[in-house]
């Protein structure tokens, strides 16, 4: 009889504690709230250092933060049509959190609101899409307009106040080749009449392509182009090359201004063949994260985080090219 009753305490007891664990389980302060951060990002490619730069500063942080972050990469190549995919499987994956730099602004209504609908916030970073603002939670990135704006300013600067110049545009359709370009524009037509821009061709954000096509703007103009906008650095860089082999000196025959401030443009900035670069910083990873934390966790953030940059020129470039982390 003693045997028996001994036994059915101890079985209540292993039932009890049985519930007790099952109900932690099941609360918010259990194992739930320590899994990890999955976040599924979508790049463009790797059509610049600049690129690479943002993705190892993401790549880097998640790598660092691998006990609490859970990064699902995708590398679309420069097409559309691949971050769309990605975008669904990680839709079907379930992460928490989906981050994009959107080849393209336009053609993302559909799949946004597929993300939507399942709950998962989307984190735009460095380009914008030309969607309804309640199909993303917040652009992590730069003003491009003002960038283009300060590209103007300094480039009139530079040829002072007068002279033909031509432009090196990004990819077509890409939200910071829309906005450089317009700001930079705007500007000169406001502000600088003495300015004229003689030719304007996409280089497709690469250094082969910009060298490409600065060729052709030789051929066409000469020794009439005095100075040329890069929308990137990798673009500049290309024409840059186009120049000396050409037979004319970059920096002085043909002054330099473009947008990034990678290492590149630092050393031929340093080397005489460059003028200007208006930084755009890649090291996005810490905010991004950050964001998708406190987006995880059901908190707002600001619709537009801005990042930090500054203006860099010739004179200053041998002194700052050593502290350059891209």
């Amino acid at each position: 009889m003693k045997k028996r009753t001994w036994m059915c305490v101890m079985v209540a007891c292993v039932m009890l504690l049985a519930t007790a664990c099952g109900a932690s389980g099941d609360s918010p302060e259990g194992s739930g709230a320590n899994e990890k951060l999955v976040v599924g990002f979508a790049q463009i490619g790797q059509e610049s250092g600049w690129r690479d730069a943002e993705t190892a500063s993401i790549q880097f942080y998640a790598g660092q933060n691998l006990d609490t972050i859970d990064l699902k990469f995708a590398d679309a190549q420069q097409k559309q049509e691949n971050q769309i995919k990605a975008i669904k499987s990680f839709i079907e994956m379930d992460v928490d959190v989906i981050g994009l730099a959107p080849v393209v602004e336009t053609g993302w209504d559909a799949v946004f609101t597929e993300a939507k609908d399942a709950g998962i916030p989307i984190v735009l970073v460095d380009r914008m899409a030309a969607v309804d603002e309640s199909l993303y939670a917040t652009f992590i990135g730069s003003d491009f307009i003002e960038e283009g704006k300060n590209a103007a300013i300094e480039m009139s600067a530079l040829l002072g106040g007068s002279g033909k110049i031509v432009q090196l545009e990004g990819t077509v359709g890409a939200s910071a080749a829309n906005d450089r370009k317009k700001g930079f524009e705007d500007e000169i037509a406001a502000n600088h009449p003495g300015i004229e821009i003689v030719a304007s061709q996409t280089g497709d954000f690469t250094r082969a392509k910009g060298k490409e096509v600065m060729e052709s703007f030789l051929k066409t103009y000469g020794n009439e182009i005095k100075g040329i906008y890069g929308h990137n650095d990798d673009m500049a860089l290309g024409a840059i090359e186009a120049i000396k082999e050409a037979g004319l000196k970059p920096g002085s025959d043909v002054v330099v201004v473009s947008v990034d401030g990678v290492k590149g443009i630092f050393e031929a900035m340093a080397a005489g063949e460059a003028n200007v670069t208006i930084e755009c910083n890649p090291l996005l990873g810490p905010q991004f994260f950050q964001a998708c934390q406190t987006l995880k966790d059901g908190g707002t953030v600001e619709k537009w985080i801005k990042s930090e940059e500054g203006i860099f020129r010739a004179d200053t470039a041998a002194a700052d090219l050593p502290n350059r982390k891209y």
